[in-house]
């Protein structure tokens, strides 16, 4: 029988990073505490080896939420935490984890081992050109549709053997948003309450919250069939969030939607992203940049990149680029003079329409140049219209590490 070890915390309790130390196997990590009770005894949850969760042996209160690693690394035990972060200053056990997750169509291997973990807090965009199984992932991820091999787990249930509790915690948009299109909105998000078990008053409240978040009441009694494409993603997306899954998985959720539909919609998801872990298949990049956290490439069935929107846009050609717009009369002295900057690797011009040239300066391994340049420019007295840095562009390095679908077509048939 495992004899239960107890930690002490060395020192005096302080509030949120002054830096006590506990001690776990030997090895001393730095934490800090929020509203801890003086000289606390510690116990590792379920007699874990790597204690990885904690109570305090006098109240038995769990305070994961009240402490903040401040060097967290000892303290985890492999594979249990997410490597992302949900960007409050915690990390939180994945929600949703993939592992070598394969499907194969006879020959053609549509997805071909992805493995993801998406935290609570996360918006994670889903990239990928046409045909790069995307919404085959998807399918599978929801319990849709059966892997050749690998694993999926939400919240821990793992989707093939045991789906229903898996598929309790996903609110899924799928592709193209199908419902029954003689069915009003107000009828189908009724039928899908009471698919989920509401009734009553609970059925009525459910539908009611998620028509509000959604603007359904113009059409709320109109057959679906009849509502236009817009209309029709939002009852969709309205059924994927009626029961307030903790886990949202949604294929390409505001296609389809006008300007300020996408508004409202990109609103609604960072305004619930909070608690939840979320997926969202997308082709606009520019959406990727303005909700996710996290963004993945997929071609060819394989994740060819994951990272933060930032890290991907460090990855374009035009990240920390000075671009700047000149009369004609005066390029070609900018061009000259641009490069006697150390940190310039290159020098582009374009001219425009309306006889001004656009010159983009490309900087050395990524330097900043906008300090280098603008002061130059002032020095310089150059009549500039516009200067501005760059901070890369995501459609670049999309198009720098995916397959044209042409391409890829001509190869799969070789």
């Amino acid at each position: 029988m495992r004899q239960k070890r107890q930690h002490k915390l060395d020192g005096k309790p302080g509030n949120g990073g002054d830096g006590q130390k506990a001690r776990v196997d030997d090895e001393t990590s730095t934490i800090g505490f929020e509203n801890m009770e003086p000289n606390a005894t510690l116990r590792p949850l379920c007699g874990s080896p790597r204690p990885i969760a904690w109570r305090t042996a006098r109240t038995g209160t769990a305070i994961g939420r009240n402490v903040r690693f401040v060097r967290i690394a000892p303290l985890l035990a492999e594979g249990e935490f997410s490597k992302a972060s949900n960007g409050r200053g915690r990390r939180d056990f994945s929600m949703i984890e993939i592992e070598g997750l394969t499907k194969t169509f006879g020959p053609i291997a549509a997805v071909a081992g992805v493995d993801l973990k998406v935290a609570r807090g996360e918006v994670l965009g889903f990239l990928g050109p046409n045909g790069a199984g995307k919404s085959t992932t998807m399918k599978m991820v929801t319990g849709y549709l059966s892997p050749t091999a690998g694993r999926v787990r939400i919240l821990g249930h793992d989707i093939e053997t045991d789906t229903l509790a898996a598929q309790r915690q996903i609110g899924y948009l799928p592709e193209g948003a199908p419902a029954y299109g003689d069915m009003t909105p107000r009828q189908f998000l009724s039928f899908i309450a009471e698919a989920r078990g509401f009734s009553g008053a609970t059925l009525k409240e459910k539908v009611a919250a998620a028509v509000e978040k959604t603007d359904l009441d113009p059409v709320l009694d109109q057959p679906i069939e009849t509502l236009s494409k817009g209309f029709k993603r939002r009852v969709g997306f309205a059924q994927a969030i009626l029961h307030d899954p903790p886990v949202l998985i949604m294929d390409e959720p505001t296609d389809g939607l006008d300007p300020n539909q996408k508004h409202a919609v990109r609103a609604l998801i960072k305004k619930m992203a909070a608690d939840k872990a979320i997926i969202i298949s997308t082709h606009l990049l520019e959406e990727v940049e303005a909700i996710c956290t996290r963004a993945v490439i997929i071609d060819r069935g394989r994740v060819v990149a994951d990272g933060t929107p930032a890290a991907l846009l460090a990855r374009s050609r035009h990240h920390n680029a000075v671009t700047l717009t000149v009369p004609a009369d005066q390029a070609a002295q900018v061009k000259s003079r641009l490069k006697t900057i150390s940190s310039i690797g290159s020098v582009e011009e374009a001219a425009r329409k309306d006889g001004s040239v656009q010159i983009t300066a490309f900087p050395k391994a990524g330097a900043l140049l906008i300090e280098d340049v603008s002061a130059l420019a002032k020095a310089e007295k150059w009549d500039a219209r516009e200067l501005y840095a760059e901070p890369g562009r995501l459609d670049e390095v999309f198009r720098a590490i995916t397959t044209h679908d042409t391409r890829r077509a001509a190869e799969d048939h070789a």
